[in-house]
């Protein structure tokens, strides 16, 4: 980077390249994108002194002041007059002028100075900021913060650039804070502690850095290491200045130490205020109990206010049966009554039902309410509609159409004059009503949804049972109708407690037969939404149902269908019209929860012969096993695995580069995962499943999806187990094993990988037992059995050698390296791991060439290579980050800080191991967690902030005296200096 913003060149032909400068790092400039010369640091200090001025002449006599102060050379004057002119060659004549005995810099194009650049980007941020708007205010300060190339006005002399420099850095620090407390605004915490880590480090007395970094471990949930960085500021400003900390640092001290709700999360703007109440006239009673909907509200008041000055204002409703598109649209009806002082009109459709209303019969009624008379009302449509508008000409009405079919019906109704609004509802998009503001309406969010069932059945009963409650409302998928059933069905059961009713839905079987109270059924809701399908929308619906997974892509649901994909995607798309499925995001849709449910009663109860069933859900299991086989195989180039794979019978999709591959497993890995567990439970489909988990690895490996592939294992084992399997049993073991060596649980990960060696034998599946003795070694040196560790490993090289599989080989030989590694036999460790690097890159193998490349860091920073070891990690380090293996590049980046330690780059260490920290909350384990926080304790306290130090080894030490590990001495050696003073 130059440090100067690329702006667009607006010249016309033949004309000159406009010039550039850059001052927010070396003097540079430029022609268009060509250096231009700028001489000597004396005649650079001369073209900063004048660019610094923005237009304005300087006098000789300042300018020897600024390039050499008190004590000027006696040819000061003729040596600013030969800059001077040299400039002026270099440059346009036209832009230094001489003026008044002095010069000036004249005539630049907008922006040509990247620190005008810089001042115009942070003038935006303040005045996104102040308008609310916190995300462009960000990324404004992200732009200025981008044109600093390194250290302002570099390498020049002279007291002038030596002010200017100092004055230049101040206002990055403050713009550095500033953004820095918007990423705290926005929730961005985490993040943040590393940065602030190493500006603390960097610029030790600098208050505000220590008072947003305090807040951003509080909100991280490190309340301790928050309290010890206030503690170590107390102390260094007390050494280096004899001053207490500023009113604020003390007041956030307090506050945190009263754990105040405010300092939490982020603070927010308020929220709009709410449209004030209005008047219905035919309008149906708004419920009593109309509960949440505030955005909906708001944003539908707002275009019904609109109506005044506009031809018509016209919002269509839309969504699923029973998700309460009626009630929104009579509260807001009621709500805007003040605003049509001339009437609310209202008929509901019926456009669910087989016979819906008629255009003409509608209007009829309309055009009596609006007082027209019998004998004055046409007879055909066309008129009618006509008539309707005259009169409605000059009025302010509202016209609420409910249950729309679709647009055909809703146009003849819709007044057409400057003041009149309609509101519509419907279970259809209508994306042909021209003009209309659509609304698409979602279930509530599990608060809202908690806070209407509370207000059905009361506060007093909800309150002592508040989980069962909202086991409630989440088997009724947040669907208002289904809550309000199901509340009013406990409001008059006075014996039955929130337990009883929970228990009775969590059975999915019965669950919308209990969702029915009087003439309100869910089932019934949906059956009119399922009896207007035509065959092939209702087999698509019936049949995607059967998937348990949160949604489906458009590939997945086309194996289903047996369908190619064109085709597919018109029914999924003519479903969601009908608002029985919905979009989750371009290729992917999904079923509301109780919507899926009646899905899958209608494929029992309609779906003939009863085993396409079946057959749909085998044809999606092979649908994910030959596109993950794929993937895998991309990934792992010369991998054997997928050669013993069970063969799938109908196609998958195909990749042109890894990044494709990685984008679809990552996308698919919830619904793949759920895919697995379901047929493992289908006759034929175990061992098709289990190959599926192992050949999607990633998703443990990465820790992205380690917990749901952790379940996902336990499941697939269980039935192989049942079923009396070895085979698959093994596979289970080892996609198991897996699962637990990513979650850092070890002990469990070595029985498993034991049973899977054992079971794999037994089943005469080679496989398994390389994969499997090559995790035994693995475990085995995590827990110090150095011997076991090679015995298994060296197995493990031998086994793949005779399948043919050199990937698993150079996988044994990089862990076979780190063996060696601890039990100091480091030139060898170095050289299996760089004979596995090797390997792995002759294969083209790049993320296992990570692999290779983080064991070879790790042999090389003990063997005292330091620089060659972080260029090795470094490398790994992109790859993994590439490939969001989020584990591994949390586990480099903590090398790396191994690495920043052994050179005694304290700084550097702290902020890798604090950014380790934050990429392996949550995956990786506590035992890796525990030797990040030790490491960040010993460069904390080389940093001199020896307070948080202290907290992150007190944390160190008890997860490896829960774990009873043996890195626990180490701590406590490392405390015993501070338990002392």
């Amino acid at each position: 980077m130059d440090g100067v913003p690329r702006m667009p060149e607006r010249r016309g032909p033949g004309a000159p390249a406009p010039l550039r400068f850059g001052v927010l790092g070396p003097v540079r400039a430029w022609r268009g994108e060509e250096p231009l010369p700028t001489g000597s640091p004396q005649q650079r200090a001369l073209l900063a002194a004048l660019l610094l001025r923005e237009g304005r002449t300087a006098t000789a006599s300042e300018l020897i002041d600024a390039l050499w102060g008190e004590e000027p050379p006696h040819q000061a004057l003729a040596a600013v007059r030969t800059y001077a002119s040299r400039l002026r060659k270099a440059l346009d004549p036209d832009i230094l002028v001489s003026e008044s005995g002095g010069y000036a810099v004249r005539g630049l194009g907008e922006d040509a100075l990247d620190l005008a650049a810089a001042q115009e980007l942070a003038a935006a941020a303040d005045k996104a900021r102040a308008a609310g708007d916190l995300g462009r205010a960000r990324e404004a300060l992200r732009g200025a913060l981008a044109l600093w190339d390194g250290e302002p006005l570099a390498g020049l002399p002279g007291p002038y650039a030596e002010a200017q420099r100092a004055r230049l850095e101040e206002w990055r620090l403050q713009l550095l804070e500033a953004r820095l407390d918007l990423d705290l605004e926005q929730g961005c915490h985490a993040e943040a502690v590393s940065e602030l880590t190493a500006l603390t480090a960097a610029h030790p007395l600098r208050e505000r850095l220590r008072e947003l970094l305090m807040l951003a471990l509080y909100r991280s949930g490190r309340q301790a290491e928050a309290l010890a960085v206030y503690a170590d500021t107390h102390r260094l400003l007390a050494e280096e200045l004899g001053v207490d900390p500023r009113p604020e640092l003390r007041d956030l001290q307090q506050r945190i130490l009263q754990a105040d709700p405010a300092l939490a999360e982020p603070s927010a703007p308020p929220p709009e205020p709410a449209a004030a109440p209005v008047r219905p006239a035919q309008l149906p009673a708004t419920v009593p109990d109309f509960t949440g909907r505030d955005a909906f509200v708001v944003e539908l008041s707002e275009v019904l206010a609109s109506a005044d000055g506009r031809v018509m204002a016209v919002s269509a409703l839309a969504g699923i049966g029973g998700v309460g598109k009626t009630t929104l649209a009579v509260h807001v009806a009621h709500q805007a009554r003040s605003a049509f002082p001339d009437g609310q009109l209202y008929v509901d459709l019926q456009g669910a039902g087989s016979r819906a209303a008629e255009p003409e019969t509608v209007l009829g009624s309309f055009l009596r309410a609006l007082g027209t008379a019998d004998s004055a009302i046409p007879d055909s449509l066309e008129e009618r509609a006509a008539l309707y508008r005259s009169v409605l000409d000059g009025r302010r009405v509202l016209v609420l159409l409910d249950n729309a079919r679709d647009a055909a019906q809703v146009r003849p109704l819709l007044p057409g004059t400057e003041g009149c609004a309609a509101l519509v509802t419907s279970r259809v998009r209508m994306v042909d009503l021209a003009g209309a503001h659509l609304v698409d309406l979602d279930v509530m969010s599990p608060e809202e949804a908690l806070s209407l069932f509370t207000k059905i059945v009361g506060e007093e009963r909800v309150s002592s049972e508040r989980e069962a409650a909202l086991d409630v409302v989440a088997a009724c998928g947040f669907l208002p109708l289904a809550i309000r059933i199901a509340a009013s069905r406990l409001a008059s059961r006075r014996t039955w407690t929130v337990s009883v009713l929970a228990a009775k839905l969590a059975d999915e079987r019965r669950r919308l037969d209990e969702l029915q109270a009087g003439d309100l059924a869910v089932k019934a809701t949906f059956e009119l939404g399922y009896g207007q399908l035509e065959p092939a929308q209702a087999r698509a619906f019936r049949l995607l149902g059967l998937a348990d997974g949160p949604d489906i892509s458009l590939a997945a649901a086309a194996a289903v269908l047996d369908l190619p994909v064109e085709d597919t995607e018109d029914l999924l798309e003519s479903l969601v019209d009908t608002s029985l499925l919905e979009s989750a995001a371009p290729g992917r849709y999904r079923f509301h929860d109780l919507v899926r449910l009646y899905a899958r009663a209608c494929a029992e109860r309609d779906e003939h012969p009863p085993s396409e069933r079946d057959a749909a859900m085998s044809r999606l299991l092979d649908f994910y096993l030959a596109t993950v086989a794929g993937v895998y195989s991309i990934e792992r180039p010369g991998d054997r695995l997928a050669d013993h794979l069970e063969r799938a019978k109908y196609p998958g999709l195909a990749f042109s580069d890894r990044h494709a591959a990685q984008d679809w497993l990552y996308s698919e890995a919830v619904s793949l995962l759920a895919c697995v567990r379901q047929c493992t439970q289908q006759p034929g489909m175990l061992r098709r499943a289990v190959d599926v988990l192992w050949a999607a690895v990633d998703l443990a490996e990465s820790g992205a999806n380690s917990k749901e592939y952790e379940t996902t294992a336990t499941a697939v084992r269980a039935a192989a187990q049942a079923a009396g399997d070895q085979r698959a049993e093994a596979r289970a073991l080892v996609t198991l094993a897996n699962g637990h060596h990513a979650s850092g649980r070890f002990e469990l990960a070595d029985q498993e990988a034991a049973e899977a060696v054992r079971l794999a034998e037994l089943a005469a599946d080679p496989l398994p037992q390389c994969w499997a003795s090559n995790m035994l070694g693995i475990i085995a040196l995590y827990q110090s059995r150095y011997d076991a560790g090679e015995t298994h490993l060296t197995r493990a090289i031998e086994n793949f050698r005779s399948s043919g599989d050199r990937p698993g080989e150079a996988s044994a030989l990089c862990n076979l390296s780190r063996i060696h590694l601890a039990t100091d036999r480091t030139a060898s460790a170095v050289s299996l791991a760089q004979q596995g690097t090797d390997m792995y890159d002759d294969m083209g193998h790049a993320l296992r060439g990570a692999n290779g490349r983080y064991a070879l860091g790790l042999a090389l920073t003990q063997s005292g290579r330091l620089e060659l070891a972080a260029d090795r990690l470094e490398e790994a380090l992109a790859v993994f980050r590439d490939s969001r293996q989020r584990l591994w590049e949390g586990m480099t980046l903590f090398r790396l800080a191994e690495v920043d330690l052994a050179a005694r780059r304290l700084a550097e260490a702290a902020t890798h191991a604090e950014s380790a920290l934050t990429l392996l909350r949550g995956i990786g384990g506590e035992w890796r967690r525990g030797n990040v926080l030790t490491l960040l304790g010993r460069a904390l306290s080389g940093i001199g902030h020896t307070g948080r130090a202290h907290v992150c080894l007190r944390e160190a030490l008890g997860i490896f005296e829960d774990l009873g590990a043996p890195e626990a001495a180490e701590v406590r050696s490392l405390l015993e200096p501070r338990a002392v003073a």
